[in-house]
Order: structure tokens, then C-alpha cells, then sequence
């Protein structure tokens, strides 16, 4: 129970665990606060002064790392699975995309049961992955979910969750 196991499901659609992809995977910390103390442990004790630039944002690193891997507690701790769509595809961009998160309808039906998530640490970014899974996916694809810093909303078909909301869905 020190990690959180995300797989690539290979088809979004009901029965993700049927399309998981066993050596395709994601492996997140079960304790995101053992995953900082890990991550900033450079003389052997992590200091006070590291988590309080953390906390209020004065220092760069990868924010998205640490987001993610909460998101991932959050849904652990929620009763999820945790799966993610991945196709690399070099030939066609169309179909090249990465979701961090899928989830499954708790009632299933017979269409739109799988609902994308995307985490966003920061306040700009784009959702070229997110809308071009929403296009491909159209038929399975339940409610598309972008979890971020900012305030809830609903926008062209997109639920934007505050990242506290998480353990909501």
C-alpha cells in the first residue's frame, strides 16, 4: 500500500480493466507528503524552508508531478481504479493523445459510461488531448472533467472541478 497503480487502457470503454495494458503503466505514491519527503531529500532530512515554498508557490519545480499524484490519492481514496489512455501514434496526430485519468460510471449503460479527467497544475494550458479524446471516443465518453486551480464551471461540454472536488467524483 506505498503505491497507487495507474494502467493504460487501451480501449476507453466499458470493462476498462478487459483493455488494461499490463506494461504500460503509471506508479504513483500512495502518500504525496512521503513523495515530496522523498523527491527533496538531499542531504538526508527534507527542511521546513522546502515545504513552505511548496505550499505558497515560490518554487519552481514540476507542480504537475505533485498535483497529478494527489489527484490519484483523491481517486484511490474514493474507491476508483486508476486507469489513463495513452496511443503515441507517430503517424497520426489525430488519434495521438494522453488522458491523465479515466472513470467509470457507477451505474452502467449501454453508451457514454467513461469519463476522461485532466489535471491541470497551472493557469494556462490547453486541452488538445481532452477534445480530441471527446471527437474519437464520442460514443463511450460519459462527462470530460478538468481538474484545476481555478473556480467550477461548465463549459462547451467540459466540467471544470476545483482539485479540492476531486473526491466528489
Amino acid at each position: 500500500m506505498i503505491a497507487n497503480i495507474c494502467y493504460n487502457s487501451t480501449e476507453p470503454g466499458i470493462g476498462l480493466k478487459l483493455n488494461r495494458d499490463r506494461l504500460t503503466l503509471k506508479c504513483y505514491m500512495a502518500d504525496t507528503g512521503l513523495l515530496i519527503s522523498h523527491a527533496f531529500d538531499e542531504n538526508g532530512i527534507v527542511s521546513e524552508e522546502i515545504y513552505r515554498k511548496l505550499l505558497f508557490d515560490k518554487l519552481e519545480v514540476n507542480k504537475g508531478m505533485i498535483v497529478e499524484n494527489i489527484v490519484a490519492q483523491m481517486l484511490t481514496a474514493a474507491g476508483h481504479k486508476l486507469y489513463f489512455y495513452s496511443n503515441p501514434s507517430r503517424n497520426d496526430s489525430t488519434s495521438r493523445m494522453e488522458i491523465d485519468f479515466l472513470i467509470a460510471k457507477s451505474k452502467i449503460s449501454s453508451r457514454h459510461n467513461i469519463s476522461p479527467i485532466e489535471v491541470k497544475s497551472g493557469k494556462n494550458y490547453t486541452l488538445s488531448s481532452l477534445r480530441k479524446f471527446m471527437v474519437n471516443f464520442a460514443q463511450q465518453t460519459n462527462i470530460p472533467y478538468v481538474l484545476h486551480t481555478g473556480d467550477l464551471r461548465e463549459e462547451n461540454g467540459i466540467v471544470y472541478l476545483p482539485l479540492y472536488m476531486t473526491c466528489l467524483l
